[in-house]
């Protein structure tokens, strides 16, 4: 594989399969799913050209519909089938870790890396003759840096020694090996694709016979960089809206050239940033779960949850950058009173939330392009939209507004009954989705993270003095991949906000 211009034709061979969330109707040429949520009609032709859920590209029509299903978030890439013709070679590929001292960190990463090349970037080590050490002993180049740069400076410099047409970053307290980072680079056959990034997996290194302590526990379990294992294509508004700079793979040209890598200057929410600089350009990025790599949970409660409170700083300055991109949440003013309604508890909620979800599905109905089954299929979309709205208002009790709350509790039994109802919505969606965590770890573990995250988003936001990192915005209604996009109701799936060590 080699670094091309962006284009958007597929190779002949490339394979695409249907998401397994994505709903079919009229005997599979109606598709709805995606990220945002969309409804997608095939023409009876379009239709034909899958065998099943799959679809492999061998002419220009072919090539055209898995390019919309792909930008549509309704299919994956397939780069594992026997018969792919995507091959890459070591050679194409050039790692780049940044680090400031961490040697028995580095050590582990390096090995893990051979047999590819790497260039160890030394942020301005306090004792850099062990980081060359530990470079030497595993073949790696080191490019030692006077000033302390921060990550992003790091890995900018490194990325200006690369001269293979694919470049990885990943970071001294991360362990991936060289074939993970090679099926990465797979997804460089789509020649839009500028940047992917895997599972990055909390891991505690513990000594032998030590248990791993309480919040160890829970940052493996639900580590700020962990995505999920749903792939997809990332952007703003997508259930992947960014990627961890932790460890990716990219374009060299592309991210040496007119994108500039990452921005110097930030030290936190710089991969938030180039990811969205990416996705404004044209590009694409994708997230694929089926890689993982392990990275080094924080040894001690300060050092967790002070980083915590460092993403959250970096939230204002992404607001200053993208505007409503950040918004803590995505709700029209219907949803959100159906959602409020329901964090109440009372006997009009479900009255309230069932006469709001109505009237979403009435205005969503229009614009489906269905034939029959129309008003079906907006109600399920309401009802989604609902449990949506749900999770997002929890969301900014709980995390995003919990100082507001806070102040708000003692004086409203409304606010005191919806942050009780927060929690408990919290709890099972966390306890569904997560495991390897105590339900009483997993409470004091998930408060004390959001209030150290939420801490740190109103520092950034008063240091900035702008509010707007802690603004909710309304959806709207899109054009994508010629069809209309679903948005208001169907729940914009937004990971908890997180930044990169």
């Amino acid at each position: 594989m080699t670094a091309t211009r962006v284009v958007s034709d597929l190779p002949d061979g490339f394979r695409i399969r249907l998401r397994a969330d994505v709903a079919h109707a009229e005997a599979g040429r109606l598709l709805v799913g995606g990220s945002p949520v969309r409804a997608v009609r095939l023409s009876v032709r379009a239709r034909s050209l899958l065998a099943g859920d799959d679809l492999v590209v061998t002419d220009t029509a072919t090539a055209r519909l898995a390019r919309r299903l792909l930008d549509g978030n309704l299919a994956n890439p397939v780069l594992d089938h026997p018969d792919s013709p995507i091959e890459v070679a070591l050679t194409d590929l050039t790692v780049v870790v940044p680090v400031r001292d961490r040697p028995e960190q580095l050590d582990r990463c390096l090995a893990a890396l051979v047999p590819l090349s790497v260039i160890v970037v030394d942020d301005d080590s306090e004792q850099p003759h062990r980081v060359a050490e530990v470079a030497d002993r595993h073949g790696a180049r080191v490019h030692r840096l006077s000033t302390n740069l921060g990550p992003a400076g790091a890995r900018n410099a490194g990325l200006r020694l690369v001269r293979s047409p694919l470049v990885a970053f990943v970071d001294s307290d991360v362990t991936v090996d060289a074939s993970r980072l090679l099926d990465l680079a797979r997804h460089g056959a789509d020649p839009r694709v500028a940047l992917v990034g895997p599972q990055v997996v909390g891991k505690v290194r513990s000594a032998p016979g030590r248990r791993a302590r309480w919040f160890e526990r829970y940052d493996a379990a639900a580590s700020s960089l962990d995505l999920g294992s749903t792939g997809g294509v990332v952007r703003p508004g997508a259930a992947t809206g960014w990627l961890p700079s932790a460890c990716l793979v990219g374009r060299t040209e592309l991210l040496a050239g007119d994108t500039g890598g990452f921005e110097d200057g930030w030290r936190v929410a710089e991969d938030v940033d180039l990811v969205w600089r990416l996705v404004d350009a044209g590009h694409l990025v994708r997230y694929d779960p089926d890689v993982r790599a392990d990275h080094d949970v924080r040894g001690t409660v300060r050092s967790w949850l002070g980083r915590k409170f460092f993403y959250g700083t970096g939230g204002a300055d992404l607001a200053a950058r993208h505007g409503g991109k950040v918004a803590p949440a995505v709700l029209s003013p219907t949803m959100a009173l159906s959602g409020w309604a329901l964090l109440q508890r009372r006997w009009w909620s479900l009255p309230v939330a069932a006469g709001a979800g109505a009237l979403t599905a009435r205005n969503l109905a229009p614009h489906l392009p269905l034939e029959e089954g129309r008003n079906v299929v907006a109600a399920r979309l309401a009802a989604k939209g609902t449990a949506w709205a749900v999770r997002q208002e929890a969301g900014l009790l709980l995390r995003h507004w919990w100082p507001l709350a806070a102040l708000a509790a003692p004086f409203s039994r409304q606010v005191r009954r919806a942050l009780l109802s927060a929690v408990a919505v919290d709890m099972v969606v966390f306890l569904r989705e997560r495991t390897g965590v105590d339900p009483l770890t997993a409470l004091v573990a998930r408060r004390l993270d959001d209030l150290a995250y939420g801490s740190g988003l109103w520092w950034g936001a008063i240091l900035r003095r702008s509010p707007r990192c802690l603004l909710p915005r309304r959806p709207g209604t899109t054009r994508a991949g010629g069809r209309r996009e679903v948005s208001a109701a169907a729940g914009r799936g937004r990971r908890r906000a997180a930044r990169s060590s």
